[in-house]
């Protein structure tokens, strides 16, 4: 580790709990989810005469934001609007609702076709936290967090999820708010300075800044370290297995 890096890490030692994202923290789901926006809006945009899809986008527009706020801040750039619709909208391309509805059910697909992995740095860094004795939850805007955690074999180590569904039966604001960060805090009993936040999007990470966490470490599958430190991470790692050392 650097000399920064190993100096803000030392607060991993005294905090009593870890805060994890899941999609692109604890499990390589960011492909899955690329590949299902991907087929999504490339069509849509095409019939539009809309500037096409890339990947690009998704880091810009999408990652790490409730699904349908996804939807709402990638037809905004480029100048579209639908009827927002209800929940309840069969999955389609007429109504925000219905857009996100049939993200998900390609999500769905792809994870029931190809199953899922942890990070083998990050089940290994999860397994000594554990072991340390830290508090650990899940929080997620994804409303597939369950299934996820579950394909990846590491669901019964999390006693508190607050994914997606938590958050819409409890009326709590999505990332970039910190409420949800807030809440699993509040659900393991402890402060938010107790806590540490890992994140890989930059509305997550921004979360923990505005959350006063007592550290928020970003953790870098694609967005860029600078995006993640100008966003609030007091430090930036490629896998959470180089922070296996600081924990206590």
């Amino acid at each position: 580790m650097t000399d920064m890096i190993t100096r803000d890490a030392r607060r991993l030692a005294t905090a009593r709990a870890l805060l994890f994202d899941l999609d692109g923290v604890l499990t390589p789901t960011v492909d899955v989810h690329m590949r299902a926006w991907s087929r999504l809006f490339t069509p849509l945009l095409e019939a539009h005469g809309a500037a096409p899809y890339s990947d690009d986008d998704y880091y810009l527009h999408i990652d790490g934001k409730p699904r349908v706020d996804g939807v709402r801040s990638l037809l905004a750039s480029r100048g579209l609007s639908l009827p927002e619709g209800t929940p309840d909208d069969a999955a389609g391309d007429g109504t925000v609702w219905a857009l996100g509805n049939r993200k998900n059910d390609a999500f769905a697909a792809e994870l029931a076709e190809n199953g899922m992995a942890p990070y083998p740095g990050s089940l290994d860094f999860l397994t000594a936290a554990l072991d340390a004795g830290y508090g650990v939850a899940v929080v997620s805007s994804s409303r597939n967090a369950d299934p996820v955690l579950r394909a990846a074999g590491i669901r019964d180590r999390f006693a508190v999820v607050v994914d997606g569904v938590v958050a819409a039966r409890e009326g709590i604001a999505g990332k970039p708010a910190p409420d949800t960060y807030l809440r699993a805090a509040e659900l393991l009993g402890f402060t938010a300075e107790e806590c540490v936040v890992l994140e890989d999007a930059h509305s997550g990470v921004q979360a923990g800044r505005d959350g006063g966490f007592g550290l928020v470490v970003g953790v870098d599958r694609g967005v860029g370290p600078q995006l993640l430190l100008d966003s609030g991470a007091d430090i930036v790692v490629d896998d959470l297995a180089e922070l296996l050392p600081a924990l206590r």
